[in-house]
């Protein structure tokens, strides 16, 4: 099992080692500051952490020493318009990196970052520079692209294909899924299969206007991807060409989080809540829904979750499964931290007085 955990929360990075029975914090950095993204490579052992802060902008740090020490990199930033100067235009700027991915055990230094607004860049010498992906940024409809909980359209999530490293699946906020199969030359739609109530009866059906919160593709079966979306949850079978909606799942159907088991695509878990602008604990009873089955039926899991007065919203990225599949880790927007030990049937509250957490990810 993975005996560490990285937490990306608003107000500084915690690493979090586990001995014996017990997590602590072993190690903080950028406190006070708020990260939007963590990765840690397994190719090399470096730490990728992302930072938003505002009027400052988008920052980026690598850390080659396992966290003692950090080093700013360049940030992934839109290229300048040809004309800017001449026209007063300017090229939108990059307010929040929202995805940290690496590319594939054969591809050394190579990075994905998927960013608001919308963009997907690339990286080939470990984040020391970035390259806007122009083919997904100039696709075809790019301009009836939305935000979701955010002004602009947002990049979320980065579906990097291990059988083949060109094979890449960026989830949107909001529009939808799209699939490139040579590496970002080129793109497709594939959110075929998705609905979105929030749109009048003749759009809902419309793969550029769907709200998938999370999207994660499954280690093991690659073909099967699991997305919680807006208005439900969905899955695939042929790696995210085509979607089928997932209706047993309960308390409610709408959530932003969700993990799949590394050895079992049928195996995932969500975190069900209130949706729209309420997004609390359905009856103030934060509880993880998982299926074994690949979804035709869900357990509600509640042993060692707060049942009463809960108000904790676990965001796109608070919940994550180690290697094993059996240890879990939630994080929450009230500071709170969740580890299971037995795929989610029992929760230990591991912290209760950290900053808001934006990110979970065992390392």
């Amino acid at each position: 099992m993975n005996d560490r955990l990285l937490l990306g929360t608003r107000k500084g990075l915690f690493d979090l080692r586990r001995k014996g029975s017990a997590w602590s914090i072993a190690n903080k950095a950028f406190i006070g500051e708020p990260l939007s993204m963590l990765l840690r490579d397994p190719r090399d052992g470096a730490i990728y952490a992302a930072l938003a802060l505002g009027h400052f902008g988008v920052k980026l740090h690598r850390s080659d020493d396992d966290g003692a020490s950090w080093r700013e990199l360049a940030a992934p930033a839109m290229p300048k318009l040809e004309d800017e100067a001449a026209d007063g235009k300017k090229a939108p700027s990059v307010s929040l990196i929202w995805s940290l991915e690496t590319g594939s055990a054969d591809q050394p230094g190579l990075l994905w970052a998927g960013t608001i607004p919308g963009g997907l860049f690339r990286s080939d010498d470990r984040g020391e520079s970035w390259t806007l992906n122009e083919p997904l940024w100039n696709v075809p409809g790019r301009d009836s692209w939305f935000g979701g909980g955010y002004d602009q359209p947002g990049i979320h999530s980065i579906c990097v294909d291990p059988r083949d490293a060109k094979r890449i699946l960026a989830g949107v906020s909001c529009a939808g899924s799209w699939l490139s199969e040579d590496g970002g030359a080129s793109w497709r739609q594939s959110a075929h299969g998705m609905i979105a109530e929030f749109m009048p009866p003749d759009e809902r059906g419309n793969p550029n206007v769907q709200d998938p919160h999370r999207i994660v593709q499954s280690p093991s079966s690659p073909d099967v991807l699991w997305t919680q979306h807006h208005n439900g949850v969905f899955r695939s079978e042929n790696g995210g060409t085509q979607w089928q909606e997932i209706t047993s799942i309960t308390p409610a159907k709408f959530g932003f989080a969700v993990a799949v088991h590394p050895t079992d695509a049928d195996t995932a878990w969500f975190v069900p809540g209130v949706k729209d602008e309420c997004r609390v604990p359905v009856d103030g009873a934060l509880v993880v829904a998982r299926t074994r089955d690949g979804g035709k039926s869900f357990e509600v899991l509640r042993e060692g979750l707060p049942q009463r007065d809960a108000y904790d919203l676990i965001y796109r990225h608070g919940l994550a499964v180690d290697e094993t599949g059996d240890r879990l880790a939630m994080g929450s927007t009230t500071g709170h931290l969740w580890i299971s030990e037995n795929g989610g049937d029992r929760w230990t509250l591991t912290a209760a007085n950290l900053p808001p957490i934006a990110c979970v990810r065992f390392a």
